[in-house]
């Protein structure tokens, strides 16, 4: 009878069962196979414990690698897989930019589409799969953990998102400035009544927090304590809209100003807001958060604080092949600052302009 557990040849004239493979070897060391195979062709990545773990335990089982197949294993594909969610404009617009940036440097960018029908998980999964060398992650949902995991196995750099962790390269804006210059914009405008429509659960949580921490900072800097008031929101338009629905249908006066969690839920905000006869910015002033093509339309122009995509994507990009090539040997976080890029979707509010007219 065969013996348990994984497959070996056996001694013997009795039947012969089929050598150990890399899959055998993944599942006896409790590790995926992208990072036994990465392992094996010496890829950089993993971690050095992680190495001596797989090859004792490969040892262990009588694991032998196939020559052929490793020498094809080594020949590099040059592949960068990049996750994004396919409905977020700014989330494409950095996409775009990363093939850019990856074209001039001679690499080759793998999507891994987000979508209803297919979760972070498996959009990863589809990357490992293709032989990614390096992944970026734009504006991920998964925990620390799993992103320092998954960094275990292949060169990581997230985008958009705060990540403490040594082993996880990060490429963001700084969230907490970029919300601060918004409300000192709307201050200096004359406005008080300020309401931050949060970002909920988004990416992770890290941005919607130090979101939130730099509106609330802002505020009580300025002696607006009085007025702090935080919404339930998210990063769709319909989280947006939501949130104006809930301001529409309150019995007081609507605050004389919203700065919004992104621009998309600036864009639900005002979409809804619009339909109810509000005059924006007349009534009220309203800020989005990222500078994506959606609020830069004749329809929307939208004031909002704007994150770079172009050098967000290219020092990604750069932070990936940096790993890859041997330039960077531990990974760092870039924090990029936001600027304001005022429109016609902020005013001062009524009061201030009829002082104003009266003077």
């Amino acid at each position: 009878m065969a013996e348990s557990g994984a497959a070996r040849s056996t001694q013997g004239t009795g039947p012969q069962t089929r050598p150990p493979t890399m899959r055998d070897v993944a599942a006896a060391a409790g590790v995926s196979k992208a990072l036994v195979s990465m392992i094996f062709r010496n890829a950089p990545g993993p971690s050095a414990q992680s190495r001596s773990h797989v090859l004792a335990v490969a040892e262990r089982i009588g694991y032998r690698p196939n020559r052929t197949a490793s020498m094809l294993a080594r020949r590099r594909n040059k592949q960068l897989g990049v996750m994004m969610t396919l409905r977020d404009s700014f989330q494409a617009e950095l996409a775009e930019e990363m093939q850019a940036a990856a074209d001039t440097a001679g690499y080759e960018i793998v999507l891994g589409a987000v979508t209803r029908s297919h979760g972070e998980r498996r959009a990863v999964e589809t990357l490992l799969e293709f032989r990614c060398e390096a992944l970026l992650l734009i504006h991920p949902q998964a925990d620390t953990e799993e992103l320092a995991a998954l960094a275990a196995q292949v060169p990581v750099v997230v985008v958009g998102r705060r990540v403490q962790h040594p082993d996880v390269a990060v490429v963001r804006g700084d969230d907490l400035v970029g919300m601060r210059t918004l409300v000192e914009h709307l201050v200096e405008l004359g406005h008080r009544n300020i309401v931050h429509v949060d970002g909920g659960d988004a990416d992770g949580g890290a941005a919607p927090h130090d979101r939130r921490q730099g509106y609330l900072t802002a505020m009580r800097e300025h002696g607006l304590d009085e007025y702090i008031r935080t919404m339930p929101g998210g990063p769709t338009e319909f989280d947006g809209a939501a949130a104006a629905e809930t301001l529409l249908a309150e019995d007081h006066d609507l605050p004389t100003a919203i700065v919004a969690y992104n621009d998309r839920s600036a864009v639900g905000v005002l979409d809804r807001l619009t339909r109810a006869g509000v005059d924006v910015p007349g009534r009220v002033s309203l800020t989005g958060f990222g500078d994506s093509p959606i609020v830069q339309s004749p329809r929307a122009r939208l004031t909002t604080v704007r994150q770079d995509a172009r050098r967000q994507a290219r020092l990604a990009v750069e932070a990936a092949i940096g790993r890859l090539e041997g330039r960077i040997s531990r990974p760092h976080e870039t924090v990029l600052t936001p600027r304001l890029q005022i429109r016609t979707s902020t005013a001062p509010p009524r009061h201030a302009a009829a002082a104003r007219n009266a003077s």
